[in-house]
C-alpha cells in the first residue's frame, strides 16, 4: 500500500479547505495546490478579497499551529490587495492506527476546525 506523498496530503487538506468555503457562499478567483506556493485560495466574499493558506498537518503535531513569521509575511503581502489573511490547518492521521502513515489504501480521520484569520 503505497503510502500518500506530501503533495497528494496537501492536495487533500486543500479539497477538504475548498469544500468548506464553497459551502460558506466564497467565489474562487485562484486556486494553487503547488506545495510551497501561497496563498492556496484567493477567494471572494461580500466583495471582500481573502487569502487562505491550508496546510496538511500529520498526526501527532497541532494542525492550529502555524508559522507566525511566515504568516506574518503572507498577511503583509495580503496587505497590498486590502485583503484578510486566514490560515487553515487539516490535521490528517491514518485511522486504524495514528502513528502509520496514510496511504491510498486506508481511511483516515480528519481534524479540520475551519480557518482563522490571522
Amino acid at each position: 500500500m503505497p503510502k500518500l506523498s506530501e503533495q497528494e496530503l496537501h492536495n487533500l487538506a486543500m479539497n477538504i479547505v475548498g469544500k468548506d468555503l464553497e459551502d460558506n457562499g466564497y467565489e474562487f478567483l485562484g486556486v494553487n495546490s503547488k506545495l510551497k506556493r501561497n496563498p492556496q485560495f484567493v477567494a471572494l466574499k461580500d466583495k471582500k478579497l481573502h487569502f487562505v493558506i491550508v496546510r496538511a498537518i500529520l498526526y501527532p503535531d497541532d494542525p492550529a499551529a502555524f508559522d507566525p513569521a511566515f504568516m506574518k509575511d503572507i498577511k503583509e503581502h495580503a496587505e497590498k490587495f486590502n485583503a484578510k489573511t486566514f490560515y487553515a490547518g487539516v490535521g490528517l492521521a491514518n485511522s486504524t492506527d495514528y502513528d502509520k502513515p496514510i496511504s491510498s489504501d486506508d481511511d483516515y480521520v480528519v481534524n479540520y476546525q475551519g480557518w482563522k484569520e490571522f
